[in-house]
């Protein structure tokens, strides 16, 4: 209204003058004289307030004169005797123009002031309110997701749908006795859901819902992550039932005293503001707490005990049953062919999670696009497939013959062995053409779901491993650094087989995890609970053990090795090779197949059955990466 206000003052002020435009001749005082003498004015109207002199001349022209103020009356008696028709005026000023003129500065100064005030009240209010809880209130009357949107985990939904259950129909558990969980924790792996499964619980509980992350209790000032806390309870008891969603609670949940900064830490004094408020001297009647994180092991034991956070729901990385389910989601907005066969797509993607599929067919419709398709192609899920575990292929990198050869030997050593060694993961695609920071690949894709790992197939994935270091040695005698990234990659392996799974003759039955603090980090403080002589042990039976498997690797690939060169100089020719021809070249060059009647079960597939471990070998410049 101010700003208006001042726009009409601006243009009653300035706009009418702009638009009258003067029809009258404008004369000087000295030739408007001569006229008088020469009995060529006919009237004159003299302005007593400026001095101005407007009238007719006798040729019917109308003129303007600034004449002298006051008039002189010299020149006044020589119009009266020259026969001019003279009069004199006073106009009266315009008192609304008068009046804008007084008022206007005024007024712009108590806008001024008005608006100085309401800024500075506005950062008061900031400053005052910094201790509230920044959730957002969702309620039914909000577009929602529900568990149909919610593809595949049946136990989870099952789980959850007791506490949707509960606040919708609270009579039915009283009337048995029954009280429930006041605190639910989502813990899985990133991208498997967590906070969709919560977004649901909004969308099927039909209570207020209350979402907030972690990080929004921490800030610079000291209490204010207690203060949120108590604002976001009060507002829930006020809203009960009601739902409190607590997304990356291990931001303001871990470990008590684990820190550097002592009992006083601010996120500590946070937690200890959330136990209160969970199960203390008040407790909070009808709201329900659910929080995800991928990181339970890192939580206060205080905030996981029975009462507070009691049920803990896992959320996995999605099988091959609801692979398929999931994918179908995220097709429904997609021009998907009717050729495009889900179920092979989902057998194809072991261990990728909800939002890594989702990523898979986004790059799917992408590459349809590059190609100038209507609709999203089988080709488009494989070049999809193949950018998300392998990586983008760089055409821009070039390799000298040498370089390309020794790239063609190496791979060629993975998948042989990966074909030939009866416990391991089958070939699934080999290539020397550079893709992310590889200069080769070599992917292996499960057949069947695995969850418990023998020794057996542990040993035959490190020999697999192994096989491009190997292959360089039988061809080259030298070594190149090719297979650094295959080298830390077994190793991990072989010191997880000693000090975790107890598969070590020496040492027997005995496991050493990672003492590292939560918070320092194993490079601050790093401490192990066994000695000197025992870490001797260990580095000498991983030696052992990664000797062992490049000698077996040394000895497959030397009774294998025309194949090994028939892979290399096919993979030279057409730079690109499948599962199933590698073991038909293999066989070849064998004379037979290599797994006698059994080499049409692994003939490797273009369709991958099964999870897990989704294990590509890659060569690249800098080593060779698992």
């Amino acid at each position: 209204m101010f700003l208006l206000l001042m726009l009409a003052v601006v243009g009653i002020l300035f706009i009418p003058p702009l638009l009258s435009k003067p029809s009258a001749k404008s004369l000087d005082y000295t030739t408007f004289l001569s006229d008088v003498k020469a009995k060529g004015v006919a009237t004159a109207t003299v302005n007593n307030n400026t001095g101005t002199i407007t009238g007719r001349l006798r040729d019917g022209t109308n003129y303007t004169v600034n004449g002298p103020e006051p008039s002189i009356p010299a020149d006044v008696k020589l119009m009266q005797s020259d026969g001019v028709s003279l009069n004199f005026t006073t106009p009266s000023s315009n008192a609304f123009l008068s009046i804008i003129t007084y008022l206007l500065p005024i007024i712009l100064i108590v806008g001024v002031f008005l608006w100085m005030t309401r800024r500075a009240q506005g950062q008061m209010s900031g400053i005052m309110s910094i201790g509230r809880s920044k959730a957002r209130l969702y309620t039914t009357e909000r577009p929602r997701t529900t568990f149909e949107d919610v593809a595949g985990y049946p136990g989870v939904k099952t789980e959850i749908s007791e506490v949707v259950d509960f606040l919708k129909y609270p009579g039915r558990f009283r009337d048995v006795g029954a009280r429930i969980p006041k605190g639910i924790l989502l813990v899985g792996p990133p991208g498997t859901g967590k906070t969709l499964f919560a977004r649901a619980v909004a969308g099927e509980a039909g209570v207020p819902f209350m979402s907030v992350s972690g990080s929004d209790f921490m800030e610079m000032f000291v209490g204010v992550g207690a203060s949120r806390v108590r604002d976001l309870f009060q507002t829930a008891r006020k809203q009960a039932p009601a739902i409190i969603f607590i997304d990356e609670i291990d931001s303001i949940g871990r470990k008590r005293g684990a820190g550097l900064g002592g009992g006083h830490d601010e996120r500590e004094q946070t937690l200890n503001q959330m136990l209160s408020e969970m199960d203390g001297f008040d407790p909070a009647e009808g709201v329900v707490i659910i929080a995800a994180t991928n990181r339970p092991d890192i939580l206060d034991p205080a905030l996981l005990r029975p009462g507070r956070f009691d049920r803990q729901i896992v959320v996995p990385l999605p099988d091959l049953e609801e692979r398929l389910p999931i994918l179908k989601v995220h097709c429904k907005d997609k021009r998907i062919s009717p050729e495009v066969d889900l179920e092979l797509v989902a057998r194809g993607t072991p261990g990728l999670s909800g939002a890594d599929l989702a990523n898979l067919v986004n790059e799917a419709a992408l590459h349809a696009v590059r190609r100038g398709a209507a609709q999203v192609e089988m080709a488009d899920f494989e070049a999809a497939r193949d950018r998300v575990l392998m990586g983008q292929r760089r055409e821009s990198l070039v390799l000298s013959d040498e370089e390309k050869e020794r790239v063609a030997f190496h791979e060629s050593g993975h998948a042989l062995l990966a074909y030939v060694l009866p416990h391991a993961d089958p070939v699934h695609k080999v290539t020397i053409l550079p893709t992310g920071m590889a200069l080769g690949v070599t992917q292996q894709l499960p057949l069947e779901e695995r969850h418990i790992y023998p020794r057996e197939v542990i040993e035959d994935s490190l020999a697999v491993r192994m096989g491009g270091r190997a292959a360089e040695i039988i061809i080259y005698g030298d070594l190149s650094t090719g297979a650094s990234n295959d080298l830390v990659g077994n190793t991990e392996l072989a010191r997880k087989m000693v000090r975790e799974w107890g598969m070590s003759s020496e040492l027997g039955p005995m496991a050493w995890g990672s003492q590292g603090m939560v918070f320092l980090g194993e490079d601050l403080m790093h401490s192990r609970d066994y000695s000197e002589d025992t870490s001797r042990v260990i580095d000498a039976e991983v030696a052992k053990i990664l000797l062992e498997q490049e000698q077996r690797a040394i000895e497959v690939l030397t009774l294998h090795r025309s194949g090994l060169e028939a892979l290399a100089h096919s993979l030279l020719e057409r730079e690109t090779l499948d599962g199933s021809e590698v073991a038909a070249l293999v066989d070849q060059a064998h004379g037979k197949p290599v797994h006698g009647d059994e080499a049409a079960g692994i003939a490797h597939f273009t369709s991958p059955n099964g999870t897990p471990k989704a294990e590509a070998t890659t060569g690249s410049a800098e080593g060779d990466a698992t």
